[in-house]
């Protein structure tokens, strides 16, 4: 598990919601800190603060339904294996353990949460820690309100609470939350987001055991399996590589690639001491020795693929690199480029 990080899969539902409530996208990419790309695969983790700064930037724009908004993207499947251990044991309380107990696979492994069954009475009481301020509700609201509908899925029956209770202030008004949980009695300022039922801990979900066994297998292979997003150096070398391959390396268009403005990806580039310039310089660099030395392409068509004006220009260019012209260093079948470029090239965005 990796701390202080959520799923790919979470931020998505907060990044597309945000969309649709009119954020615009280099705000959120900013937000984001990562290639928006990762949000598809199940195995990305996205800084938890990088989610709070989108969480933030809809908050600004929707107010403080922007959680229930959230959930109402978070169809079946859109949180992965998550969504279907609710059907993982024979009964709503047995596979409800099973969901908190795997809460990590979508949440920050910082959290927990808990199945109380006492009596009749069942409660899930959600433990993470989030900071106090309006996007405290947002998140709470959107947690119970996600694990009702998943709830009512695995049963097959309009479950409603006899009581839930959220840790933030009561807003104005709250008739939304009441349609949405179907109660009157909401608390507010609560030591715990929580959700109270009568008579449901032995309702059965219609699992099958083996299935249950399977996703339960998967969950904890993603949680095994996790991987933070590639780092913004390392995407931005990536970016300029594909560019640069391509023939088509301006500012803008990688900028664009990496869903940042170009103000913002030169201003990226000199907190870490080099320019965009020096950037691509390197990456020709750095693809004119692996072309002279696994290629028998001319020196005229590598100037050309690099976007060189001519061959003096490239023979100028790895001059000052290595000490060598391509020829040479073509007869030569080495690559003493590795140490004298690692100086200008990207350390850490």
């Amino acid at each position: 598990m990796i701390e202080n990080t959520i799923s790919s899969r979470l931020a998505s539902l907060v990044w597309e919601t945000a969309l649709r409530a009119g954020v615009c996208r280099a705000q959120l990419a900013g937000g984001l800190g990562v290639d928006a790309a990762v949000l598809g695969d199940d195995l990305v983790r996205v800084p938890t603060e990088s989610a709070w700064r989108m969480w933030e930037l809809l908050y600004a724009a929707v107010g403080h339904r922007s959680g229930l908004r959230v959930a109402a993207t978070a169809t079946r499947g859109r949180l992965t294996v998550w969504d279907y251990l609710f059907t993982s044991g024979a009964t709503l309380a047995e596979s409800l353990r099973t969901v908190t107990g795997m809460r990590a696979v979508v949440a920050d492994p910082r959290g927990g949460a808990e199945v109380i069954v006492s009596g009749g009475l069942l409660t899930v009481r959600d433990l993470s820690a989030v900071e106090p301020g309006p996007i405290l509700g947002m998140v709470d609201e959107f947690t119970l309100s996600v694990m009702l509908q998943r709830a009512r899925e695995a049963t097959g029956q309009h479950l409603v609470p006899i009581r839930v209770s959220f840790r933030h202030p009561a807003p104005r008004e709250h008739r939304h939350l009441k349609d949405v949980f179907g109660t009157g009695r909401i608390e507010f300022d609560a030591p715990y987001a929580e959700m109270t039922f009568l008579d449901v801990a032995e309702l059965p979900t219609g699992s099958d055991p083996e299935l249950g066994r399977i996703h339960r297998r998967h969950a904890e292979l993603l949680l095994v399996e996790a991987k933070l997003p590639p780092h913004q150096g390392d995407r931005v070398r990536m970016a300029l590589h594909e560019a640069v391959r391509g023939g088509e390396y301006r500012l803008e268009l990688v900028a664009q690639r990496l869903s940042i403005s170009p103000r913002t990806l030169q201003r990226r580039l000199r907190e870490q001491g080099t320019s965009w310039r020096d950037e691509v310089d390197a990456i020709r660099h750095e693809q004119a020795a692996e072309l002279l030395r696994e290629t028998d392409l001319p020196i005229r068509s590598i100037a050309t693929r690099l976007g060189y004006t001519d061959p003096r220009a490239l023979q100028r260019a790895f001059q000052r690199q290595t000490g060598r012209s391509p020829g040479e260093f073509r007869r030569a079948g080495e690559d003493p480029s590795a140490e004298r470029v690692t100086g200008a090239t990207i350390q850490r965005l």
